[in-house]
C-alpha cells in the first residue's frame, strides 16, 4: 500500500519534463491538480470514514482507482488527460490515510496507538524504498512510463490484500474516536471553534507549502543538468530519504512512548527544512541532491508520525479522529497545492535557486509560527501507559 498511497508523485515531474518536453509552468499546475482535488475531498472522506463500517472496501476502491488514473497518465500524456487523471489520484489519496489510521485505532485501542502508527509509518517508507529502486530500474532500462505500470501493480495487489484484515476485529466506534462510548460526535462547527485545532491545521499548511515542491524541482533540475540520469538520481533521493524515515518514525515512536511531547519532535521537523531549502538553491549535482534529500528523510519521517498523534489528541472523546484526519490531509493538499503552483510560476521566472529560497522564507515562518502558537497536546501519563503496553 506504500507507493499505492502515495502516489507517483515526484516521478510525474521528471516524465512530464524528461520525456514530454512540458514547460515548468505546466507541470506545477498538473502538481497542483492531485493536491486541490485531495484538498476538496478531505473533509468529505473524513465523515465518510468516520461513518462507514466497510473501511477496508474504502481502501481497496481507492488503490483500484490509483491504477486506472496511473494507466491514463502512461497512456494519454496530454494535458488535460493528466489533469484528470491527478485528480483522480487526489480524490483516491484523500480515503486511504484516513482509512488506514482507522483501522489502525479501531485494531489496538488508543493506549497502543503511538506504536502502532510508529510500525504503520516504517512500513510505509520501508515499502516507499522498495518501489523507489524498482523505479529507478524501471525508468532507465525500460522507459519512464513504466514506473506508472509499476505503481498500477501495487494498486491492484493492495486492494485484494486489504481484504485479508478481520472485519470482527474491528472496534468501528473506537476507530472514530479513540474512546469506547457510543455517544455522539461533537459537531463540526464546534470543532473548528477549537484555537489549538486552528493552529494545529496552519502548522501543516505551513509544512508542506515550504516542503511539497523542492524534491520535484530537484527533479527537474536534474533532468536539465544530468538528462539520462535524472530517474536513478531522483529514485536514490528517494530511496536515501525513505531509509532515514523507516528509523525516523520507529525513533519517533519510542520517544513519545518514553514522554517526550509532540511539540520539540514537530520542531525538529520544521527547523530542517530552511536548512533543506538554502542546500537545494546551490546543489546541481546528483551526488549533493541526495545528500541533501536525506534531510527529508528526517522532517518527513517525523510529520507522518507525530501529525497522526496530535490529531488523536485533539480529538479526544470527540469521535472526530477520522475527520480530524481529513483537516489534515486537507492541510497538506492545500500546502502542497500552493507549494507546487507558485514555485513553478516563481522557477519560470526567476530561476531554481530563487524558487528554492521562496520555499526557504516560507520554512521560516513556519518554524516561528508553530513554535510560538502551538500548545503540547501530549498527555502527561500517555507516554508511561504505551510503554508499559509495548
Amino acid at each position: 500500500m506504500a507507493d499505492v498511497r502515495d502516489g507517483v508523485g515526484p516521478y510525474l515531474a521528471v516524465f512530464l519534463k524528461g520525456s514530454q518536453h512540458w514547460d515548468s509552468g505546466a507541470i506545477g499546475v498538473a502538481m497542483g491538480a492531485s493536491s486541490i482535488a485531495a484538498a476538496v475531498c478531505q473533509i468529505p472522506a473524513g465523515l465518510i470514514v468516520d461513518g462507514a463500517r466497510a473501511k477496508r472496501l474504502l481502501i481497496a476502491v481507492s488503490g483500484l482507482i490509483v491504477a486506472l488514473a496511473c494507466l491514463l497518465i502512461a497512456g494519454f500524456p496530454q494535458f488535460w488527460t493528466v489533469m484528470v487523471a491527478q485528480a483522480a489520484l487526489g480524490a483516491a489519496s484523500a480515503v486511504i490515510p484516513p482509512a488506514i489510521a482507522a483501522l489502525s485505532l479501531g485494531l489496538v485501542g488508543r493506549t497502543l496507538l503511538d506504536g502502532r502508527i510508529s510500525r504503520n509509518e516504517s512500513f510505509n517508507h520501508a515499502g516507499n524504498l522498495v518501489a523507489a529502486a524498482l523505479a529507478g530500474v524501471l525508468g532507465k532500462y525500460l522507459g519512464y512510463d513504466w514506473i506508472f505500470y509499476l505503481v498500477c501493480g501495487f494498486a491492484v495487489a493492495s486492494a485484494a490484500i486489504v481484504t485479508l484484515i478481520n472485519p470482527q476485529e474491528i472496534d468501528h466506534d473506537g476507530a472514530r474516536g479513540g474512546e469506547d462510548d457510543h455517544g455522539e460526535p461533537t459537531p463540526i462547527r464546534e470543532l473548528l471553534k477549537r484555537r489549538d485545532l486552528r493552529v494545529f491545521l496552519t502548522s501543516v499548511i505551513l509544512f508542506h507549502f515550504c516542503n511539497a515542491a523542492m524534491l520535484p524541482m530537484a527533479g527537474q533540475v536534474l533532468a536539465q543538468t544530468h538528462p539520462g540520469s535524472d530517474t536513478v538520481a531522483l529514485s536514490a533521493c528517494i530511496i536515501a530519504a525513505q531509509f532515514v524515515m523507516v528509523g525516523v518514525a520507529w525513533c519517533v515512536g519510542r520517544a513519545s512512548a518514553r514522554g517526550i511531547g509532540r511539540k520539540p519532535i514537530f520542531l525538529v521537523a520544521l527547523a530542517v527544512l530552511p536548512v533543506r531549502g538554502v542546500l537545494f538553491s546551490v546543489a546541481t549535482s546528483p551526488f549533493a541532491v541526495v545528500g541533501i534529500q536525506l534531510l527529508d528523510g528526517l522532517a518527513a519521517g517525523i510529520f507522518g508520525v507525530i501529525s497522526v498523534l496530535i490529531a488523536s489528541d485533539l480529538m479526544r472523546g470527540t469521535g472526530r479522529f477520522n475527520l480530524a484526519q481529513g483537516l489534515t490531509a486537507l492541510s497538506v493538499g492545500i500546502g502542497a497545492s500552493l507549494s507546487n503552483a507558485t514555485s513553478g510560476f516563481i522557477v519560470q521566472f526567476f530561476g531554481y535557486p530563487a524558487g528554492f529560497l521562496y520555499l526557504t522564507v516560507i520554512a521560516c515562518c513556519a518554524l516561528a509560527f508553530f513554535a510560538l502558537m502551538m500548545p503540547e497536546t501530549k498527555e502527561p501519563l500517555a507516554g508511561t501507559v504505551a510503554l508499559l503496553a509495548a
